[in-house]
């Protein structure tokens, strides 16, 4: 075995270690893991569909046949709720994708060419930081529509803006490293330097946002179902879950109970996972 090898073997095993020793991180983590399996597996774990009503079991509380009760038209809570949890992942891992491609690029170029390309790149990262980004995000709505994809694209153009001032920080910082000085003199071209070198050295920082990205995506897309502007009916939202049970809550409380609570706790978990992430790449901590 090489020692590159055994020495990432062994960062990998000293990594696993301290994360596994949080573990608010730990039972994050899996909670994280569990949700996304809910989410994959939403068509084949929900007892009913999503859409399909029942007239003559409206309103019903939480039985052996309707784990979660039912709504106003007689469907099952768990299955919409299941569905719910899928158009949330669909659009905070989507939206955190094009918004890690996004800031990829944008950080990574201006944090390693510096000068003009930095300041005209990062003049625009500030003009679209500084505009709010739910009313930004409600007017591309209205502009694009109210489909899954341009609620996603909404989502992702208000927040690739923090992704890119973390990887451009962290690309000024690794690339006044001696190996990079070093590829240099071997010949290595900008993009050969960025892909090789800076970026997985740069991996810590930037795993970490994603994990947090993904939840407030989650959030924007729930707040804007309760502004009537998310994915329509008859597909489920969070947003929308939590909207109709508020104005049944004090009749029917388990409406309101079962989204919100759900929706908590998947915030909470994708915050302890992070933290544990911080933690783990933190440098001032490694020993």
């Amino acid at each position: 075995m090489s020692m590159p090898t055994l020495k990432k073997r062994t960062m990998a095993t000293l990594m696993w270690g301290r994360f596994r020793r949080n573990r608010a991180a730990v039972l994050g983590g899996a909670f994280v893991l569990f949700l996304i399996l809910c989410a994959i597996l939403a068509p084949v774990i929900a007892p009913y569909s999503y859409m399909q009503s029942n007239f003559l079991a409206t309103y019903q509380s939480p039985s052996w046949q309707h784990w979660f009760g039912t709504d106003e038209l007689g469907r099952d809570m768990l299955s919409r709720l299941l569905f719910s949890l899928r158009t949330a992942s669909l659009i905070g891992f989507g939206a955190e994708a094009v918004e890690l491609t996004l800031g990829l690029l944008v950080g990574a170029i201006a944090g390693y060419l510096g000068g003009a390309a930095d300041t005209i790149l990062m003049r625009v990262v500030d003009v679209v930081y500084g505009f709010p980004s739910l009313l930004f995000a409600i007017i591309l709505v209205v502009m694009l529509g109210h489909s899954l994809f341009a609620i996603l694209i909404a989502v992702a153009a208000t927040s690739w803006v923090t992704m890119a001032r973390i990887v451009r920080s962290q690309v000024i910082v690794v690339k006044q490293s001696d190996y990079i000085a070093a590829a240099r003199g071997m010949g290595a071209n900008w993009w050969q330097i960025l892909r090789r070198y800076v970026l997985p050295n740069s991996l810590g920082p930037i795993a970490v946002t994603v994990t947090f990205g993904i939840p407030a995506n989650m959030m924007v897309e729930s707040a804007l179902s309760l502004l009537g502007l998310g994915v329509q009916p008859p597909t489920p939202s969070w947003g929308a879950l939590i909207a109709n049970g508020e104005q049944a809550m004090f009749s029917f409380p388990y409406l309101l109970a079962f989204p919100a609570v759900t929706f908590a706790m998947t915030l909470l978990a994708f915050t302890f996972f992070g933290d544990g992430l911080r933690n783990v790449f933190d440098s001032k901590s490694m020993h």
